[in-house]
């Protein structure tokens, strides 16, 4: 990903039933939804599923649970063996309505809800909201679907959710001993094939439960583990756009050069694995203590081999010239980079440029760690009572083995001449060439060329290792007292709630850097790198347009542990930082049930306190700088249910909550310069963004089994957090008399407000009850179809982009970009997915397509890299197979990504042209990043006993 200035992220139901992967089996609905007990289904409707017919059994249970919730969720039911092949719990959820995920590598990571920024999704275990190891930014490729039981998507936020809990939340509820009678054992073998590099893949998960009849009442024990291995490569190009200052010859306000362009071939192996333990007692039939205890971990090793051709190496030898071109010439004097009269953004020639490879290896590690021990009591008839206490470890590991540079010598005839085509949005073409010198020191022409771009000279600059270990600790303690009454007419819970949160979010980083002749020579580093290289062909299948070696994982190890012996790691003070949150909370809510449906509301207040510790440069301030913010705020709701029929609802909602500025974000690792009056870094005083939603569903469920929705939703939003120059706006760190408000600050602060509006719609069908009266035979009876689609609407208003010149009294502010109107950053204006299965005679077949349209990525304050940036269309087409041989044992097939669709993003000038006056129309043509993953096959059996 290339680093650009951009709007921040941070301003940024129903076939919707795809089983999670390795799900090993089932319990009984009514024992563990993550709804309270006033809104689950009695017994006598609960729906268990055994597996016999998995795909038509989990949409049935998952219905049974949304159709009697009093808010609005969409849910994933496992079946006894697991249905599509969803490795992680963002791969399963992605197949609900509203729900859209961002990939990785190909692999599913965030989840957005109905359009809404990633962080604005929550997630918890059983009810526990946890942090996850990157902040506020909620992944779910490090979880493993095999956890869970069920997967709960929350899209109407209740008082009892944490407020930061905007567009909804992610609950993972995981299987208890008590569902099941005695010994239980289930698990999962398999293993496959990535098409690109044909590397392997395996995955493994086994669970096992038994519950006890005990004289002292019902203990049950459950343990689990999974694993699940990727062995991949990608295909890759980058580009990064630029406007370039001396480029002013007619039309250059709508010209964009590329700056560099390269290739990163990636070598990963990326795992997922967890150990699970639970311990449920119930004494009688109105308690029960459970203990719970998760350890999951994510591992990303990625050998990243990185070609960059520095096309703007020598950019200042470029001579402004406003003049039109008369004619070209094959002898330039500079690069040719940016000379409107030789070459074309996207196609030409640049002579004797450097190339900057690097060789980086990479071991990144994310765990989350949660232990829960929580309680539930009946009191009597009208009374109830439930506890919970958490502890939550999430550890950030951004570590980097090694990083050896390798960079061009400054003689000219040593370096490439490149040529480039980027007419095709989907393909970098280069073609290298020696550089000749002509008559004279700066007349060059391209020479013979060169295939195998290793033959070019280039010595090592610099070797790095970076060991970053970013620890969050987390603390939960919750209570809530429930009474049973009569209100209005109506039979009424109410409850009460209070809970504590504290969260403290450490971040370290020490690196390792030898970048002289001298340290080389002295730690045993060679300095050139086909020694350091493996004589292996390229992996993949783009076409570069040149051969290249992948560098050593053995060399990069040994050239650290001989780096560690002349020089030790050092502190990175700069990016060191304590951030601490403190949250208090109390609600009230009621639930009222009457002939016509019910309601629930309530209101929830929150005290959040931050503080946040680091080192700072403020003028009057030696060392570490501690900054504490507080604020207080109400997050009130309401829920309406009518029972239009038995089979037949409509729900109406209102909502409110705040995001709060990441981490990182809130660091007080700041920059003050008194004498140019200006502020950098994070800012511990920016306020969180609050947003208010409306929600209209109507649901129809069809009988004996189906199922109709449509839905709109509305959400205005205030305060929105962006990153931006502006004025500081606040005396957070004034000293010694000094008011610094009306500095200029550049960081994340508050501004702007605007509204995201949509529709929802799903259907999910079985022609199974209906094959009799039809008159068709019953072997049709298997088949059926689900499908979902979102549509959304977002604009948010960007304050203008301010421009400092000067310091002190002659400092000058302008505005270099005025206000405009962008959309959310992560929507899709369009999302859906399509599914079609068919399972009868224990066989069992399901083909799943998800689509959603181009989406923002981050908005630019300028056009200076070629304006904001998206993702374009994204859509992926799996299949699964399975058969049961025998009752509890069956063999099945997983293909996944069939359709091989790259990942590209792309930049787009014209808002800010239009913006500044500039005529422009819509250009999708500068990519910056484009991946393709291949295919993936794998299959192994299930079982259950």
């Amino acid at each position: 990903m290339t680093s650009r200035s951009r709007f921040s992220r941070a301003f940024f139901n129903a076939s919707m039933l795809s089983s999670a992967a390795a799900l090993a089996f089932m319990p009984t609905l009514a024992s563990a939804q993550a709804i309270p007990a006033d809104e689950v289904s009695s017994d006598e409707d609960a729906i268990v599923v055994t597996g016999s017919r998995p795909i038509a059994e989990s949409e049935a249970a998952a219905l049974l649970i949304q159709k009697n919730s009093d808010s609005l969720v969409t849910v994933v039911a496992a079946d006894s063996v697991g249905r599509l092949p969803d490795q992680n719990i963002a791969q399963a959820a992605g197949r609900l309505p509203g729900v859209a995920v961002e990939r990785d590598q190909g692999q599913a990571r965030y989840i957005s809800l109905r359009g809404a920024p990633n962080n604005w999704t929550t997630l918890s275990f059983d009810g526990i909201n946890v942090v996850s190891p990157e902040g506020r930014d909620a992944r779910f490729d490090s979880i493993p679907s095999a956890l869970a039981a069920q997967i709960i998507v929350s899209k109407a936020v209740t008082p009892d959710m944490p407020g930061e809990t905007i567009s909804g939340n992610v609950n993972i509820i995981t299987r208890s001993g008590l569902d099941y009678d005695g010994l239980r054992i289930a698990g999962k073998l398999g293993a496959g094939q990535t098409e690109l590099g044909k590397r392997g893949e395996y995955e493994g998960s086994l669970t096992l439960s038994n519950k006890f009849d005990t004289n002292i009442g019902e203990i049950g024990v459950l343990l689990s583990g999974s694993y699940y291995e990727r062995n991949m490569i990608t295909d890759n190009y980058e580009i990064d756009w630029e406007q370039v200052s001396a480029d002013r010859r007619p039309g250059f306000a709508t010209r964009f050069w590329a700056r560099e362009t390269e290739n990163k071939l990636y070598r990963l192996t990326r795992k997922n694995y967890s150990i699970s333990g639970r311990v449920d007692f119930r004494p009688d039939a109105d308690n029960t203590i459970s203990v719970r205890s998760l350890y999951t971990i994510f591992t990303d090793d990625e050998a990243r081999d990185n070609y960059i051709f520095d096309f703007d190496d020598r950019q200042g030898d470029l001579v402004a010239n406003t003049a039109a071109c008369t004619g070209g010439t094959s002898t330039p004097t500079t690069t040719a980079y940016a000379d409107a009269c030789i070459n074309s953004p996207f196609a030409g020639t640049v002579y004797g440029i450097d190339i900057n490879q690097r060789s980086t290896l990479r071991a990144f590690r994310q765990s989350v760690f949660t232990n829960t021990l929580e309680g539930k009591h009946q009191l009597g008839d009208n009374w109830g009572f439930k506890w919970a206490a958490n502890y939550t470890k999430s550890v950030d590991d951004r570590s980097v083995v090694g990083e050896a540079r390798w960079e061009s010598p400054s003689t000219r005839t040593l370096r490439p001449t490149v040529a480039y085509d980027f007419t095709n949005p989907e393909l970098a073409r280069v073609q290298l060439f020696t550089t000749n010198q002509l008559s004279g020191p700066t007349r060059f022409q391209a020479g013979t060329p060169v295939t195998a771009i290793d033959s070019f000279t280039k010595p090592l600059s610099s070797f790095t290792s970076l060991d970053a270990v970013d620890p969050t600790t987390a603390y939960t303690f919750k209570g809530e007292l429930s009474h049973n009454t009569n209100l209005f007419g109506g039979d009424t819970v109410i409850r009460a709630g209070i809970q504590y949160d504290q969260r403290t979010k450490i971040n370290r980083e020490r690196n390792l850097v030898l970048n002289t002749a001298a340290q080389f020579a002295a730690a045993g580093l060679g300095t050139t790198y086909l020694p350091f290289s493996l004589d292996i062909p390229f992996k993949g299948e783009i076409p570069m347009g040149y051969t290249f070696r992948y560098f050593s994982l053995d060399a990069m190890r040994d050239y650290l542990e001989r780096a560690k012996t002349i020089q030790g790691f050092a502190p990175v003070s700069a990016n060191q930082y304590n951030v601490r949150e403190r949250i208090l909370a109390g609600y009230i809510m009621a639930n009222s049930k009457y002939d016509w449906g019910s309601f629930v509301g309530g209101v929830r207040v929150e005290k959040v306190t931050n503080r946040g510790r680091a080192l700072a440069t403020i003028p009057g301030v030696n060392g570490q700088i501690e900054a504490e913010s507080s604020t207080t705020l109400a997050f009130p709701s309401l829920h309406m249910n009518f029972d239009v029929e038995d089979d037949q609802k409509l729900r109406i909602g209102f909502t409110s909550g705040a995001a709060r500025a990441d981490y990182d974000q809130l660091r007080p690792n700041v920059v003050v310069n008194d004498s140019d009056q200006r502020i950098s870094g994070g800012n511990p005083a920016v306020k969180p963004e609050r947003a208010y939603g409306v929600d209209a569903y109507y649901e129809y469920y069809v009988q004996p089994q189906g199922y109709f929705m449509v839905g709109a939703f509305y959400k205005k939003v205030e305060d929105v957090l962006y990153t931006a120059r502006r004025t500081f706006g606040s005396n957070a760190l004034d000293t010694n008399g000094i008011d610094r408000s009306g500095y200029a600050f550049s960081g994340i602060t508050n501004g702007g407000k605007g509204r995201i509006f949509g529709f929802e719609a799903a259907v999910q069908f079985q022609l199974e009850p209906y094959t009799s009266d039809l008159g068709l035979p019953d072997w049709m009876g298997g088949f059926g179809i689900t499908a979902n689609a979102t549509y959304n609407d977002s604009k948010v208003t960007k304050p203008e982009v301010l421009s400092v010149t000067g310091s002190g009294a002659a400092q000058v502010i302008t505005v270099a970009t005025p206000e405009r109107e962008v959309v959310l950053p992560g929507t899709s204006q369009v999302s859906y997915n399509v599914g079609a299965y068919y399972e009868k005679y224990g066989l069992s077949l399901r083909l799943q397509y998800q689509n959603r349209t181009t989406w923002a990525d981050g908005f630019a304050d300028t056009n200076s890299d070629a304006g904001d940036t998206y993702w374009a269309e994204d859509d992926e087409l799996d299949f699964s197979a399975r058969y049961e041989i025998f009752d509890g044992f069956e063999v099945y097939f997983d293909a996944s990504n069939l359709l091989n669709n790259p990942g590209r993003r792309y930049s787009d000038p014209s808002n800010i042209l239009r913006a500044n006056g500039v005529p422009a129309v819509r250009n999708g043509q500068y990519t910056i990043e484009y991946e393709r993953f291949g295919r993936r096959y794998n299959g192994g059996i299930r079982f259950t006993f």
